[in-house]
């Protein structure tokens, strides 16, 4: 018997594993350093994806993508995991999950202008639409004062929302080079594969530079920011986009695309459980960012 409305299921299924993703990773950052947890739950997701495939395809490496998919692939990778994420993960330390996840509503405009420039795509009335309030809710956000665990007025972090802004720009850039490259390889858990793959080289390459990898050995070693990462990976790259593809094969892209966005607002009241001050003004600006996400997908007259 099918579930009813099991695409709309899954698509808020996405949106809580990107929610308990997003602490995990936040917990973990603070133990070991955000560069230290982007590797390790890379490379837990390459044996989870490696692992996926071999079940759903009968091998587990994308050996059989052509050389053209791998180009945009690996370029999608190294821009979305190795400079996005590696923002991303550091703006998780400097702002924590919930303002960090709020900057990154931008990515469906900010792909939507990328798509405009490299793709020639267009937007409508109502698209546009979308794209301000988006960007006027998170703007309205992150310029307001609040009181801080001590109870002093102050603003958040500079340096945290660049790194978010960051991590925003490189998950859009790399989501347009991967939509290229699968006009070549169609196969979403292989091409994914093929992205974590070129993410954890790129990672691997960074800690060469820098020689952090006896910080990386030392940071392999705390258990409990193992843990963390692993349930981060796991709800990830692994369950969280697993869900997703499902959600837009079972239900219409834009439905499940807009349920997926809400992580922000499921962060709210994880926020004020854990004694974070979340204003009203931080609320309202949320909730039109997500609004603006909805409409931004829901305008979309091939969704």
């Amino acid at each position: 018997m099918n579930l009813p409305h099991a695409g709309e299921l899954a698509a808020l299924g996405t949106a809580v594993c990107w929610t308990v993703t997003s602490l995990s990773f936040e917990a973990a950052g603070r133990r070991i350093g955000s560069l230290t947890v982007n590797l390790v739950r890379l490379l837990w997701a390459v044996g989870l994806l490696a692992g996926l495939n071999l079940v759903l395809r009968g091998h587990a490496w994308p050996t059989d993508a052509p050389p053209e998919a791998w180009k945009w692939l690996v370029i999608s990778g190294l821009i979305g995991f190795a400079f996005g994420d590696l923002c991303l993960f550091r703006a998780f330390v400097d702002l924590g999950a919930r303002m960090s996840m709020l900057i990154m509503a931008l990515v469906p405009p900010m792909t939507a202008l990328v798509g405009m420039a490299a793709l020639g795509e267009r937007l409508s009335p109502v698209e546009w639409l979308g794209l301000v309030l988006t960007v006027g809710g998170v703007a309205w956000v992150v310029r307001e004062r609040a009181p801080d665990a001590s109870g002093r007025m102050s603003s958040p972090s500079l340096r945290g929302i660049l790194l978010a802004l960051g991590g925003a720009a490189g998950q859009a850039v790399g989501l347009v080079f991967s939509k290229i490259g699968m006009r070549e390889y169609p196969d979403p858990f292989a091409a994914n594969q093929i992205r974590v793959i070129a993410g954890s080289i790129g990672f691997a390459l960074v800690f060469t530079a820098m020689r952090r990898w006896p910080r990386f050995v030392a940071g392999f070693r705390n258990g409990r920011a193992q843990a963390q990462t692993l349930v981060g990976a796991i709800f990830g790259p692994f369950a969280g986009v697993s869900l997703s593809l499902l959600a837009v094969r079972l239900t219409e892209a834009g439905i499940a695309a807009t349920l997926m966005s809400i992580v922000p607002i499921l962060l709210l009241p994880i926020a004020r459980l854990r004694g974070e001050v979340v204003t009203r003004r931080a609320t309202i600006g949320a909730i039109a960012a997500v609004v603006g996400c909805a409409l931004l997908f829901l305008g979309d007259p091939r969704g």
